[in-house]
């Protein structure tokens, strides 16, 4: 075999290998629910960074959308941030007087396809001032068929203003398995009130809170999270889930509390990973352990604990904080200086912790 014959079966060998690595980072289904703020709303939002932050999602359900060529400029923004394509949906405006929401849905093409049954809830008694919104969709990966369902509770003036929507989140449950049979649900939102509420005890006797420790509203003055009103419901056995967590995303995109609420929103995403798990499940709202007390966590470890890597010095650490969460080694050719062949060297260092 000559040299240049030889540079070819590299060249190819090395391309599949990244075509493998790369098919790998998308092994599981991403879910997230967002409240972002008013979105659509006045000129204050900062759209780049709301798509920094969808862009680590495969599927998303958006409430508080004002407008739905909001989430239509979203969706074109992410497809020039990825280089991929993005759908979306938004529901017919919703509420009563006045004051009117949309729901809406976005994705990623490669990774979720919608499948049917776009549906605003049917609420007869009118328990709901926003009826929630629903869609059946597929993990393209798996095959996996499910209903993903949002919903924004009334905030009112005190929990009693609550009561009744939270009271009547049962029986959408049993609506949206009669509509969608055989179908597993996920209940995605914001319900202003903590998960363990005994207003939610019917709900809970059917479906159960994927978030239970944390918060996901971001205080006005003091950096930390407030309260855990965002949340995934789901019911038990209907899926395998190899993470949750909130995406505290005003320490991925490096801005203060402050910053982050009067440019993207109050509210942190909560997501959830669909798959086979390919490292120790976390418990909610916890972070998962380490598999040494030693090795490199892409999405954990500290700038000084990063620079231990191969190519890794202090600004690349922080590049590397900055595009957290990180889904494979692979993904850190994102990083200005990163080649493949560097990102190989990260990875034949084995100082990368096991779930990497």
């Amino acid at each position: 075999m000559n040299h240049t014959t030889l540079r070819r079966a590299v060249a190819w060998l090395t391309a599949l290998l990244l075509l493998c690595l790369s098919l790998s980072a998308f092994a599981e289904l991403r879910v997230a629910a967002w409240n972002i703020q008013h979105f659509g709303w006045g000129k204050k939002k900062n759209l780049d960074a709301v798509a920094a932050v969808v862009e680590r999602f495969d599927l998303v359900a958006v409430v508080e959308l004002m407008r739905p060529e909001a989430l239509t400029e979203l969706e074109r923004r992410l497809e020039q941030r990825t280089r991929e394509a993005w759908s979306s949906m938004a529901s017919e405006a919703i509420g009563r007087g006045s004051h009117k929401e949309h729901y809406g849905f976005i994705w990623r093409e490669s990774a979720a396809r919608y499948v049917d049954g776009a549906v605003v809830y049917i609420d007869i008694d009118d328990s709901f001032a926003r009826e929630p919104f629903s869609a059946r969709f597929q993990d393209r990966q798996s095959g996996q068929v499910f209903a993903l369902a949002a919903v924004h509770i009334l905030y009112g003036k005190s929990v009693r203003d609550r009561l009744p929507e939270l009271r009547a989140l049962a029986e959408y449950w049993d609506w949206l398995g009669e509509i969608y049979p055989g179908t597993p649900r996920i209940l995605a939102g914001d319900f202003n009130i903590v998960p363990d509420h005994p207003a939610l005890a019917a709900l809970h006797s059917r479906a159960q809170p994927l978030i239970t420790q944390g918060a996901t509203t971001l205080s006005s003055h003091d950096g930390r999270y407030a309260n855990l009103y965002d949340n995934l419901w789901v019911e038990p056995g209907g899926f395998v889930i190899s993470e949750v967590g909130i995406a505290r995303f005003p320490e991925w995109l490096g801005l203060s509390h402050e910053a982050a609420r009067a440019t993207v929103s109050d509210h942190a995403p909560v997501y959830m990973v669909l798959g086979e798990p390919d490292r120790p499940v976390a418990p909610a709202g916890r972070q998962a352990t380490m598999a040494r007390a030693d090795c490199v966590d892409l999405n954990r470890s500290e700038p000084e604990h990063l620079i231990r890597l191969p190519h890794v010095g202090p600004a690349r650490a922080q590049a590397i904080v900055a595009g957290r969460p990180w889904r494979s080694v692979a993904e850190l050719v994102r990083i200005r200086g990163l080649s493949p062949a560097r990102v190989a060297d990260i990875r034949a260092s084995g100082l990368l912790c096991e779930s990497f």
